[in-house]
């Protein structure tokens, strides 16, 4: 390929590449949000632990239960309707945090968590196989890893603008009254989603093949398989996303306990999770340096899995503070995990594409599940040895980087 085309081709996506990343900015502000919103329930509705926890129930339970729908709606509407269709679910559900405040209704809030989670499955579902097949596959971590640039800093963005709204002043007020501070943000949220619907909508984003980068030799193989459940890289690597996702929960979720359990003071720990995404911002900038000039999709892959394996054990076999620093640089070790494995989950699957990132999609359900364990771990074992539960899944990630990935039969 010449020069002059290489350049072309690279600029034929760079605009929709934008495009998506400011969808992945969305998905970074309203998931990490979430923890902001379990501390200001439970504050406003006087609930329980497990009561205020609900909200991540509600929202991550959506992946589970619908990302099977949302590639057949994918199938249907193509991958840029389907992208302008979740964002205008995700608005429904901010819309709903409006009658919620004003009708005092913890559990309309969580109607309204459970779509916005609806409409992030089928951006998710349809944004992440898209990213991957818009360019050369052999540079999808990269693009993959732009995206989570984009995710992170949203993420961190929203910790500071959500928690200074919600989460500030020490007055004693009505729940009426603290709920009100939610109605503002979720209007102009709202808006900015129905804007964003309407600007993918009528954009000039392409349609791009589930086939288009599969060659001659993979077709006649393609053309023998009738089930998603004949590709081993794929099955197996929902398996790993399902670890990937409890392990990047726990290490940003948990330590601010970790750190209090050790004897850190709460205006210490606060700040221990933004460490966490510090440290996977910095990965994913890392990732597009270097993938896939100097490093392949699936090296990176192996050094991030035997890095977080080395300082999961450091975590372990330390105290103080530098136990703590070993679970915040977990967020570096495993940012190039999630964009290495899109790719190599998804090689060849040609039409099945659409169905294997909802299965992909249904994986971060152990985002939901796994901390659970932890939690169980952490009150029944101690708070230090409940993050070992973090070696087996790392390994499993690391068997399917090195072997795992390149099954093509059972």
């Amino acid at each position: 390929m010449t020069p002059t085309a290489t350049q072309n081709s690279t600029k034929s996506y760079l605009g929709p590449l934008l495009i998506v990343g400011m969808l992945f900015f969305i998905f970074g502000f309203v998931t990490w949000v979430n923890g902001v919103l379990i501390a200001f329930f439970k504050q406003a509705f006087q609930l329980s632990t497990v009561g205020s926890n609900l909200v991540a129930f509600a929202f991550f339970i959506s992946y589970t239960l619908m990302a099977i729908p949302s590639s057949w709606l994918l199938r249907k509407t193509g991958f840029k309707n389907g992208m302008s269709v979740g964002l205008i679910i995700m608005a429904v559900g901010t819309l709903i945090f409006i009658p919620a405040a004003k009708s005092v209704s913890y559990p309309l809030f969580l109607v309204g968590l459970f779509l916005i989670g609806i409409g992030l499955t089928v951006l998710q579902t349809a944004s992440n196989p898209y990213v991957t097949i818009l360019g050369p596959r052999e540079s999808a971590a990269q693009r993959i890893s732009f995206m989570g640039v984009a995710n992170k800093l949203a993420g961190i963005i929203s910790q500071f603008i959500f928690g200074g709204l919600l989460l500030t002043g020490g007055n004693v007020i009505s729940a009426a009254e603290s709920l009100d501070k939610v109605v503002t943000p979720y209007l102009i949220l709202t808006g900015v989603l129905v804007v964003l619907a309407l600007l993918i909508r009528f954009s000039t984003l392409p349609e791009v093949s589930e086939e288009q980068d599969d060659n001659d030799s993979t077709t006649a193989r393609i053309a023998t398989k009738n089930s998603i459940w004949q590709y081993p890289n794929l099955v197996l690597g929902v398996l790993a996303i399902f670890c990937y996702v409890g392990v990047e929960v726990i290490s940003g979720d948990t330590i601010i306990n970790y750190g209090t359990a050790l004897g850190f003071s709460n205006d210490e720990a606060k700040y221990f999770t933004a460490y966490t995404l510090y440290g996977m911002l910095a990965g994913y900038i890392l990732g597009i340096i270097l993938i896939p000039r100097f490093l392949s999709q699936q090296k990176s892959l192996v050094l991030g899995t035997s890095l977080g394996l080395i300082l999961t054990v450091g975590a372990l076999l330390t105290d103080g503070f530098t136990s703590v620093l070993c679970i915040a640089l977990l967020g570096f070790a495993i940012a190039p995990i999630w964009p290495a494995m899109w790719p190599l989950a998804l090689n060849k699957l040609g039409r099945f594409t659409k169905l294997g990132s909802a299965l992909l999609i249904m994986g971060i359900s152990g985002g939901a599940l796994l901390p659970l364990l932890h939690g169980y771990l952490t009150d029944t074992v101690s708070p230090k040895m409940a993050y070992a539960m973090i070696l087996p899944l790392l390994s499993y990630i690391l068997y399917y980087a090195l072997s795992g990935n390149k099954k093509t039969d059972w």
